[in-house]
């Protein structure tokens, strides 16, 4: 339903043999737009597939990564109602990332290759989740913001041209709503709820400010792959227009809760346009270069799971298994 098909490769290599085709590129450029989706098996320039594979590739290993802060807490969920709900996010979360790995297969590159690359660092995902989920506030937090920040990426990815990525974002975006929903209680039950929790969220809005400012990516001047993304609609709003969007429709909510950011200059002028301190780019830099607070630990998570359930998946492959009927 996401993919619509791998491309064999005597298929990839006669598209490589077309790639600098004048022809086919403004054909391709015409198509897009048009409007049109393009397919697994349409021809496309080799940097479009590039850039789609990094993005949608990213976007695997986030959802996948994402998951372990959120998923330490379930054990420690105040509530059995929350600790429900959360059981059901982190599962949202894990198949959304097999959806986007599909997506990413059928642009020629295999699951196998993705999970290595992520192992050894060479393919990297969301900086937030190299920071640790200290209290239940954090996971709030992750809910709410986290979450809200996301789903503006995602929304207007969704109406991106390439069909198979285009697909699956409808339907995660469909499931985070619901994500969103539950990480919106959880912040307005601790928000008003006693003193102490009302401390604790706010030590907890501190901490995340930052790393939600460098989620969207750095400012627009500084971005070297928008501009070609936006004109094949790879990504469908600069870094830039996401964050302030992000922030006019969240900062208010956080406000009305009698919350605070740490920020002095957090303000929006009269343009509609938000502006913010200087976030700090050499951090943003640095943890996406595996030097965050938690990059090892998720990595190792991460790596230890590939190790250890690696007989289950040579097992599901195995053409020769035989399923034994029990005899009691």
């Amino acid at each position: 339903m996401y993919g619509g098909g791998y491309i064999p490769e005597e298929e990839k290599r006669k598209q490589q043999h077309m790639e600098e085709d004048p022809a086919k590129l403004a054909e391709f450029e015409a198509r897009i737009d048009n409007g049109e989706k393009i397919e697994p098996h349409d021809w496309m320039p080799a940097e479009y597939r590039k850039q789609l594979i990094r993005m949608i590739e990213q976007h695997a290993h986030s959802e996948i990564i994402g998951s372990l802060p959120e998923g330490t807490w379930i054990t420690r969920a105040p509530s059995f109602k929350r600790k429900m709900a959360l059981i059901a996010k982190v599962q949202d979360e894990i198949g959304h990332g097999q959806l986007l790995y599909n997506a990413a297969e059928t642009l020629g590159k295999s699951r196998e290759q993705m999970m290595q690359d992520l192992l050894t660092g060479k393919s990297k995902y969301s900086n937030v989740f190299n920071y640790p989920a200290k209290t239940w506030a954090d996971v709030a937090v992750i809910g709410f913001l986290i979450d809200a920040a996301a789903i503006v990426n995602q929304v207007a990815n969704s109406k991106g041209s390439y069909g198979p990525y285009s697909r699956a974002l409808e339907r995660i975006c469909y499931e985070e709503s619901f994500h969103l929903k539950q990480g919106h209680d959880a912040f307005v039950a601790l928000a008003t709820g006693t003193e102490s929790q009302r401390a604790m969220l706010q030590d907890a809005v501190n901490r995340w400010y930052r790393p939600i400012i460098h989620f969207f990516g750095p400012s627009d001047k500084d971005s070297v792959h928008t501009g070609k993304l936006m004109r094949w609609k790879v990504k469908m709003m600069t870094n830039d227009a996401m964050r302030n969007q992000f922030l006019s429709s969240y900062v208010p909510k956080v406000w009305e809760l009698g919350l605070s950011f740490p920020d002095p200059k957090l303000h929006k002028d009269d343009n509609g346009e938000w502006h913010f301190s200087d976030p700090n780019w050499d951090e943003f830099y640095q943890v996406i270069k595996g030097n965050g607070p938690c990059n090892a630990e998720r990595l190792a998570v991460r790596s230890w799971v590939e190790t250890q359930h690696k007989w289950i998946r040579e097992a599901l492959f195995n053409p020769n298994a035989k399923y034994t009927l029990p005899l009691s």
